[in-house]
């Protein structure tokens, strides 16, 4: 898996390669937040038929997230650890040690689900 940073990057690979959104990354406190996205290139066979269902799944995961739906992402979560020749896992089981987190303590009204790396 690699991982992209931005839209107009995503556009470039969009059709060659699947694309799973991850999160909102901001490198500059003055700038606008970028998407993040995994680079999909070796799928397994066996999950092809399933492709656009577990497409979907993440995506409304991601979606769920961004809502504080966090038992709607633990069920997603379930079903998409070990999906995608398991290349994603790292991302699901940080997405759900965030969850733990966010379930115990709340991240408050400022959340905006955006990773800040500066």
């Amino acid at each position: 898996m690699h991982i992209i940073i931005g839209e107009s990057n995503a556009q470039q690979l969009r059709n060659k390669y699947t694309l799973l959104e991850l999160d909102m990354i901001k490198h500059d406190p003055n700038k606008p937040a970028h998407p993040a996205y995994c680079v999909l290139e070796d799928i397994p066979i066996t999950e092809l038929p399933e492709l656009d269902q577990f497409s979907e799944l993440h995506q409304k995961l991601v979606e769920n997230y961004r809502k504080r739906n966090w038992n709607y992402c633990e069920q997603a979560l379930e079903h998409l650890m070990g999906r995608w020749g398991g290349s994603v896992n790292t991302f699901y089981a940080e997405l759900s040690q965030r969850i733990d987190k966010y379930k115990e303590e709340d991240p408050g009204e400022d959340w905006d689900y955006t990773i800040h790396k500066y």
